[in-house]
């Protein structure tokens, strides 16, 4: 009987975990946010292609939501694509747009409705709290001293979400979902930091530290 436990533990493989990652915009919302050069379609791209590489690099099996910059998808088909791939986070990339300066995550503590549909289901609420807990307070440390934190909040706190009770993304989500505000585009500094080179993989490796400290810790 031992013999055959240590048989089955070297040939059992450890399931491979999967992120989404969802860069915002263009949706049926819109372009998103704009800085005085840099949009927020343009930002979102470059950190999930780098954050991408990073994931994978660190042996998760990444899904992406969208195959170019520029391409179209509406936030329920987002949700689909983290639904079909089973991930075990859709990680949804945004920048914001106000007077503050730096970043913010954000998850359904709630169900909503939207286009007649009620969700996410409470399960899927259960499991996306602990790990947007985890997962906001890496990425807190991991940026510490390059933007100010602007908390772990819900998707109540946004304007779309305060009006459905979540986000659409998280309605129609059967997976665990955070929404990462990176920074605020109309902040000449916070658009000055995630536009450089610097500023950019410094936010891909923060987001990658986030993931881990949500999904392996």
């Amino acid at each position: 009987m031992v013999v055959f436990a240590a048989f089955v533990a070297l040939f059992t493989v450890p399931k491979q975990l999967v992120v989404c990652i969802d860069p915002g915009h263009p949706s049926e919302v819109g372009r998103g946010a704009r800085g005085k050069s840099a949009t927020e379609v343009q930002v979102a791209w470059n950190i999930a292609k780098l954050l991408e590489r990073r994931l994978e690099h660190r042996g998760y099996k990444v899904v992406m939501t969208k195959h170019s910059e520029e391409q179209l998808v509406r936030n329920r088909e987002r949700a689909r694509i983290a639904n079909d791939a089973h991930a075990d986070l859709m990680l949804r990339l945004h920048c914001d747009a106000s007077r503050s300066s730096g970043f913010a995550t954000y998850y359904p503590d709630r169900q909503g409705v939207s286009e007649g549909v009620t969700g996410p289901d409470p399960r899927v609420l259960a499991a996306t709290a602990p790990i947007a807990k985890r997962f906001h307070a890496a990425l807190a440390k991991s940026l510490e001293g390059a933007l100010p934190d602007q908390g772990l909040k819900t998707d109540m706190d946004t304007a779309i979400g305060s009006k459905q009770g979540a986000l659409t993304g998280s309605v129609f989500s059967q997976v665990p979902v955070v929404l990462v505000e990176m920074c605020v585009l109309t902040n000449p500094v916070d658009e000055k930091f995630i536009s450089s080179r610097r500023g950019s993989r410094r936010m891909a490796d923060a987001l990658a530290d986030a993931v881990d400290a949500a999904l392996r810790d």
